[in-house]
């Protein structure tokens, strides 16, 4: 299952998120969106567990929760639409 953190501070990095959301399960992918021009943090990102218990756990738990001095926005991620 894919996650949507919302709401990171500007310095998390992907492995800060990786280490946080392992102690749920196992981590697939993770990543924090990065600006292509100013090479800055866009502030969300996404957690991939492959166990859909241990991620619904994840999303519960670390909803509305502060990690790295921010309040997080956690959810299941929606399909990516399609551009033509």
């Amino acid at each position: 299952m894919k996650i949507f953190v919302a709401k990171l501070a500007f310095n998390t990095t992907t492995d800060d998120l990786r280490a946080y959301y392992e102690q749920f399960g196992y981590v697939e992918s993770c990543r924090v969106i990065m600006d292509r021009e100013t090479g800055r943090s866009e502030c969300y990102g996404f957690v991939e567990m492959p166990n859909e218990a241990e991620a619904y756990k994840a999303i519960v738990e670390t909803d509305e929760m502060v990690f790295m001095g921010n309040e997080l926005q956690v959810k299941k991620s929606r399909p990516q639409a399609e551009t033509p």
